[in-house]
């Protein structure tokens, strides 16, 4: 999305058009700002008494979970839940996507580590089968 115009732009061609009485389509040339761009500045002016832009808001994340350290003690007591039971249990009204994210996000797995060395005691035992 391209960045709003200026408050100094707008200021000058609001006071064009208002106080030097400038016609909108001339304004428009002098200004190279179109003519509904400057209808809108007009308009918004009437309705709130200002021009300023709207606030830019991008699209995308609006970090429902905001204390991680609270989420990774809540994952490691509720890891064996799915996400769907997790998003549940969380404060705040949140989705199990929304909940997958941060777990991947902390680096949260429920996959099981076979790389880890095996036990004398438990090949003793017989856990692990003979190979």
């Amino acid at each position: 999305m391209p960045a709003p115009y200026s408050y100094d732009l707008r200021q000058k061609v609001i006071d064009a058009i208002e106080l030097d009485g400038m016609p909108k389509t001339e304004a428009s040339q002098v200004f190279h700002v179109s003519r509904n761009t400057i209808n809108l500045w007009l308009q918004r002016k009437a309705q709130t008494g200002g021009f300023l832009p709207k606030p830019n808001h991008p699209p995308g994340n609006n970090h429902k979970i905001t204390d991680w350290h609270k989420f990774k003690a809540f994952a490691q007591e509720h890891g064996h839940k799915t996400s769907a039971q997790m998003a549940e249990l969380w404060d705040d009204d949140i989705s199990p996507r929304t909940i997958s994210r941060a777990l991947k996000k902390i680096g949260f797995t429920r996959k099981k580590n076979l790389r880890l060395p095996r036990t004398l005691e438990a090949t003793a035992r017989g856990v692990y089968g003979s190979d």
